[in-house]
């Protein structure tokens, strides 16, 4: 029996490692939620980057897409990632082709259209799926379910929505694609979570 129980952990942390979404010491298992800062993911320029380094920062996390009538809202966000960033502010932004196939290229195409039409200095990420089903990112299934965010849960409904977590890693607040990142409400949430130290 030892030997079947043994085996079976054996398999569980092989599988975990190779899937490598998932940091080993993530906040769950200390008796906290998860908090969306729990995960490791590709850069658009395909290095793995492990989301616990924005921990202490506020950050915004945005599903991006090219081709989408919201794509200006690119410049918003690298204005408030150039006000803001020096007080701690980080904007992570997800490219996702789910809706209306908007983000159809490549990851190098991506990094390219956001350096040469907006400038965009703040992080950007690989492309993943943002919608329920099997390929949903890991990520995005945290900041959508009602078991792990249960204040802000709810599918992603377009392009550019948009999550923000506070210092200590942990959801506090939601906004939908059309608030754009320069709106009034956005940039005041943004400055409560700056003040928190």
């Amino acid at each position: 029996m030892r030997s079947v129980l043994t085996l079976g952990l054996a398999a569980v942390l092989a599988l975990c490692a190779a899937v490598g979404t998932v940091r080993a010491d993530d906040d769950s298992k200390k008796g906290k939620p998860m908090s969306p800062l729990s995960f490791k993911m590709k850069s658009l320029a395909g290095k793995d980057v492990d989301l616990a380094q924005y921990k202490g920062k506020v950050v915004l996390i945005v599903n991006v897409a090219s081709q989408c009538g919201l794509t200006p809202q690119y410049k918003a966000l690298q204005a408030l990632h150039d006000a803001y960033g020096k007080e701690g502010l980080v904007i992570l932004g997800f490219p996702a082709n789910d809706f209306g196939a908007q983000e159809p290229g490549s990851d190098n195409e991506i990094s390219e259209f956001c350096a040469k039409n907006y400038g965009v200095k703040f992080d950007m990420f690989s492309k993943v799926s943002v919608a329920p089903g099997d390929d949903q990112s890991p990520l995005y299934k945290l900041l959508t379910s009602k078991e792990t965010n249960p204040k802000f849960a709810g599918p992603i409904t377009w392009n550019f929505e948009k999550f923000l977590v506070n210092r200590q890693g942990e959801i506090v607040n939601r906004f939908k694609p059309r608030v754009a990142p320069d709106s009034e409400e956005v940039i005041t949430a943004v400055r409560t979570e700056l003040e928190k130290k």
